[in-house]
């Protein structure tokens, strides 16, 4: 049977980056067990354990990196024993017999898997915080390119008050900066379970000090240094709790809102024909329509922010569901939640980084939009300027609101433009103004603020927000996947 004859997860298959799909694969996951007991080996005999022999470390040292070969005689023996973590002692033992009598001495399965899947996390959160640095650097680029743009804004979906093109995007930014915010804490809070034997109460391990307990606490600290991390979780049972994977998949989850929305957005702007999503020169919108530019990306990134987003509910079940010390319920669920948090994360932001490379922006649209909106908008302008000149408000008020429901009837009933202007240059009631109207209906005038917070948000929140991460701010475009 070849790989076209079984199924695949699109998410390492089609979609994901190789760095992301390479921290969740099996050679890492394999290796990174072996690298936990090599530490273990080495802090046991720094501590004073002569049974852990340099010929021994000096072996496994050199085997790390797990082979193909490997990696299918650790399946075999599997398949014999029944159990993952013993099949790969065996192994290893197998490729380092110097070392075979004290592979795994006083540990629990879980010393290699749950700290390995703690590992994994942290490493995963290192991939997906620069790609989510340079979302939002590019689109701030993009929000300070366009903010002085007048645009229509939409409340309800229905026309409301002006604001800019750099404006409206800050508001995904903004959002785009919490989840950076989360992601940091997140990946900042992630300790190492650890040294902490079957059910968290180290007994093996006092047992193999003959009972001294400074012996015991130094291994587990020297183990947690050696594999990177600054904490350990101080007490556990025999897994680390599952709490902690709601902590990490959280963030991702509330991130995917993010991404919806803005996939939303953009879907939205470019049936309004305002902003698209880039369009490649080959690309193919539709293979009977051969004139569609559909917004495939941003469906994308909608469609699998769905599915990041049901995520949590899988951490949070498991969490609730754990029986005292551990229960092995939570092992197969989370061999599918855990990759699938963070590859789907990561697929999200390459894609976002794709797409915010090249939104494309037409001015002449938007403004076309805006002369169809705007004079009802300047209306309460015209009142202003009438009042001005000796005009009764009231009266005013009145023949604006005829004028103005006229207008409405030609756009709604009959499809024409708004000429709601035409009929005031035409109307001698407003003849005092017929010189101002252009200054009336001037966009830039309607934005109230827009611009200046653009620019100040962008001064401030997002250089601060970015400023610990400028060196991995690249220029480097994404190629999106198919």
């Amino acid at each position: 049977m070849s790989a076209n004859d079984k199924y695949a997860t699109p998410l390492s298959s089609r979609y994901a980056s190789e760095e992301m799909s390479s921290i969740f694969s099996l050679r890492n996951r394999f290796s990174t067990w072996r690298k936990l007991w090599y530490n273990l080996a080495i802090a046991e005999r720094e501590l004073g354990l002569d049974v852990v022999t340099q010929e021994a470390i000096d072996q496994m040292s050199k085997n790390l990196e797990i082979t193909d070969e490997e990696i299918t005689a650790a399946s075999k023996e599997e398949a014999k024993v029944r159990h993952d973590v013993m099949a790969h002692v065996h192994v290893f033992g197998d490729t380092c017999p110097a070392a075979a009598g004290i592979i795994h001495l006083g540990a629990t399965s879980c010393y290699v898997t749950d700290n390995a899947d703690l590992i994994f996390l942290r490493d995963a959160y290192d991939v997906l915080i620069p790609k989510l640095v340079n979302v939002i650097d590019r689109l701030s680029k993009f929000a300070d390119e366009y903010k002085d743009l007048p645009v229509l804004g939409w409340t309800h979906f229905q026309p409301a008050q002006l604001t800019t093109v750099g404006k409206r995007a800050t508001l995904w930014i903004q959002e785009l900066l919490w989840d950076l915010r989360n992601f940091v804490r997140a990946r900042n809070d992630i300790g190492l379970r650890g040294v902490k034997g079957t059910t968290g109460t180290q007994a093996s391990f006092l047992a193999l000090f003959h009972g001294d307990d400074d012996k015991v606490e130094d291994l587990d600290a020297r183990v947690t240094e050696l594999l990177g991390f600054d904490i350990n979780y101080p007490v556990t049972g025999q897994t680390y709790s599952r709490k902690i994977d709601i902590d990490v998949v959280s963030p991702l989850s509330s991130f995917a809102a993010t991404a919806h929305k803005f996939g939303t957005d953009v879907r939205l702007l470019a049936n309004l024909k305002e902003i698209e999503e880039p369009f490649e020169k080959s690309q193919i919108g539709s293979s009977a329509m051969a004139y569609k530019r559909n917004p495939m990306r941003c469906e994308r990134v909608c469609s699998l922010a769905r599915h990041l987003g049901s995520l949590y509910n899988d951490v949070v079940q498991t969490a609730s569901v754990q029986w005292f010390e551990r229960t092995l319920d939570d092992s197969a669920i989370r061999r599918i939640s855990l990759p699938s948090a963070f590859l789907t994360t990561d697929i999200l932001l390459s894609t976002l980084l794709n797409i915010t490379s090249g939104l494309v922006v037409y001015p002449k649209v938007i403004e076309r939009r805006i002369k169809g909106e705007l004079p009802f908008m300047a209306t309460e302008n015209v009142i202003m300027a009438m009042v001005e000149k000796g005009a009764s408000r009231q009266e005013v008020h009145e023949e604006i609101r005829v004028l103005s429901h006229q207008a409405a009837a030609v756009v709604k009933q009959e499809g024409g433009d708004n000429d709601l202007i035409e009929r005031i240059k035409n109307t001698e009631f407003f003849k005092p103004i017929h010189n101002e109207l252009e200054s009336l209906l001037d966009p830039s005038t309607f934005v109230g603020r827009a611009p200046q917070q653009v620019t100040k948000f962008l001064a401030k929140d997002v250089k601060n927000a970015l400023e610990p991460f400028k060196e991995h701010i690249t220029e480097e475009n994404v190629k999106l996947s198919v």
